[in-house]
């Protein structure tokens, strides 16, 4: 399967401190449970997927953060879905293609260009960057940068290591007249195994994680 870093949602205002707190309980799988007199007293706590769905309604999704036109209040993402439609078989009606895509967000449209990577998880959102192709830059950024990749992070964190690798990526194409790719979105035309292709790896995900972070989303290291 390999690493993906997914982006998670972010706080709705004034859910900020339990959307921590939640978070921290169930990655430490500590979840509150009522002791004897707890029991007595008949005090409750929520169960672990309570929190789950408490913690994922009071979110923003990543969606909006990247301001991906949505079917049903986008007219470029209506458009976006007829085309799509004309592309198939037909096996239902456009009316019907349309209502079953009803708050589809339409990622490849985003305006925040900076967190939809190219290097991207085939079956997962556009937005799901592709965090294996970190393994081919450990001669750039080093073991422990990389196996950072590896820690789901919130916010605060992802901004951090996205800065982190940003200066090892500046420091490596100053010294090797390569500055050129941090501003450049495709890949480098260029074999897998060069310095220009795996910089540009690094540019990627450095500014997709500082993108992010500095939004308010962290990511879910899936693997």
């Amino acid at each position: 399967m390999g690493l993906d870093l997914r982006p998670l949602g972010k706080p709705k205002k004034g859910f900020e401190k339990r959307y921590i707190e939640i978070f921290k309980m169930i990655e430490s799988d500590n979840i509150p449970k009522p002791n004897f007199w707890d029991k007595l007293r008949g005090k409750k706590y929520p169960t672990k997927d309570e929190l789950i769905q408490e913690w994922f309604q009071n979110q923003i999704p990543t969606y909006e953060t990247i301001k991906a036109p949505m079917v049903g209040r986008d007219p470029e993402a209506e458009e976006w879905l007829k085309e799509k439609y004309k592309e198939l078989e037909k096996q239902s009606s456009y009316d019907e293609f349309l209502k079953e895509h009803q708050g589809f967000y339409v990622i490849p449209l985003a305006k925040e260009q900076d967190g939809v990577p190219c290097y991207f998880a085939l079956g997962q959102d556009e937005n799901v960057f592709r965090g294996q192709f970190i393994v081919d830059c450990v001669d750039i950024i080093g073991n422990d940068l990389a196996n950072e990749a590896w820690e789901t992070k919130l916010a605060e964190d992802a901004l951090d290591y996205g800065n982190r690798l940003l200066t090892v990526a500046n420091k490596t194409a100053k010294e090797n007249k390569l500055e050129y790719l941090k501003d450049q979105r495709t890949p480098p035309d260029m074999d897998e195994e060069t310095l220009e292709s795996k910089l540009h790896i690094v540019y990627s995900l450095a500014k997709w994680l500082i993108f992010y972070g500095k939004n308010g989303h962290g990511y879910e290291a899936d693997y």
